[in-house]
């Protein structure tokens, strides 16, 4: 197998050099105005955000967040907690949109993007994830709104899109969802010029959660005793994401695939000088400076054939690797979507529980 190293490849420093030198777009894995401030010092030009995510950031300046949630509650006296935390989420969105709209001016609207998620709650109906949507995407010129991948969710993307909404498909971690929205945000954009609606750029991006998709696959193998052999595993995403990539340069869709959910360099590294987005946490963005991670054009290398073949031998990786190896009805079903969609519930009711305790403290 092979093993890349700083020394295997051209040397370079890294972030910053690549995006002096490819299309390939940076963003900040996080809506923290601090780290967002740092990451834009390293060529990003736009950020992601999710439920957990957006919860971090709260607790992490409760210096900031505290005494606003109480104001919130002092100022809206019938609002809940739900309420209170997602006005909580918004604010925060918008500190950071204002820290891109350079970028956004500067690419006519391609970057320069806020991600803000949908609320999980939300999932199993599609007209109420659409009108949050509009009411989100009006935060700031700039925003982008994430919808989930599932059967429903593309329904809500495809209406939402058509409506003039930026889209970031989230909850997606396979070929089959990123095509499927492909195709969707196609439909919508060709709706709109049917209809004489602006044509302008709206920036859709098309997530793959490549992590995640690791993630999935090591806890099926290992349900099924399955051994594979070490280290194979963590290429299971950069393979789905460059096919990805692959399928929608040749189909020309006018959105970008956007590499997500970081658990090794390769996420970036590999997709390196494609036309898409790689949206690694700080800590990542720190490591891969600290390493002097090469900078190369890679994203049409293949992925040796030796690993592709184990993975491919694997019926859970093909139902995620093969264009439609699933259909709509299972994308919600698909292991690491019923897993991920668990930990953005949970961080909402996080969220909840935050405000609770500021609202109505214990006695």
């Amino acid at each position: 197998m092979t093993t890349l190293t700083p020394s295997a490849l051209d040397t370079g420093p890294s972030l910053a050099d690549a995006a002096a030198r490819f299309p390939t777009a940076l963003w900040n894995d996080s809506a923290d105005p601090d780290e967002l401030r740092r990451s834009i010092g390293f060529g990003a030009v736009g950020a992601t955000c999710n439920p957990v995510i957006a919860l971090n950031a709260i607790k992490s300046r409760p210096d900031v967040w505290l005494p606003r949630l109480r104001a919130l509650a002092e100022e809206n006296p019938t609002w809940g907690e739900s309420q209170l935390g997602w006005q909580a989420v918004k604010e925060v969105s918008i500190e950071a949109a204002t820290l891109l709209e350079p970028a956004f001016h500067e690419s006519a609207g391609r970057n320069g993007r806020l991600s803000i998620q949908t609320d999980p709650r939300l999932h199993r109906d599609a007209t109420a994830l659409v009108e949050q949507a509009v009411e989100f995407s009006q935060l700031a010129p700039n925003i982008i709104v994430k919808i989930p991948a599932t059967q429903t969710g593309i329904v809500a993307m495809e209406e939402a899109a058509y409506r003039g909404v930026s889209i970031n498909a989230t909850l997606s971690f396979t070929v089959p969802q990123a095509v499927a929205v492909g195709e969707a945000l196609e439909r919508a954009l060709d709706r709109r010029a049917l209809e004489g609606l602006e044509e302008g750029e709206f920036g859709h991006v098309v997530t793959i959660m490549g992590g995640r998709l690791d993630d999935w696959l090591k806890a099926w193998t290992a349900q099924r005793r399955i051994l594979t052999t070490p280290g194979v595993l963590d290429w299971a995403g950069v393979a789905a994401l460059k096919r990805a990539h692959q399928i929608f340069v040749e189909r020309g869709f006018r959105s970008r695939i956007l590499s997500a959910a970081f658990r090794n360099h390769l996420q970036w590294s590999e997709l390196v000088g494609g036309d898409l987005v790689v949206s690694p946490p700080m800590d990542w963005q720190l490591r891969i400076n600290e390493n002097t991670i090469p900078a190369s054009d890679r994203i049409d290398v293949p992925v040796e054939a030796s690993i592709l073949t184990e993975l491919e031998s694997l019926s859970e990786f093909t139902r995620a690797y093969e264009p439609y190896g699933l259909t709509h009805e299972e994308f919600a079903q698909f292991g690491a979507s019923r897993n991920t969609l668990r930990q953005f519930l949970d961080a909402a009711a996080q969220l909840d529980a935050l405000v609770r305790d500021v609202i109505v403290p214990a006695a």
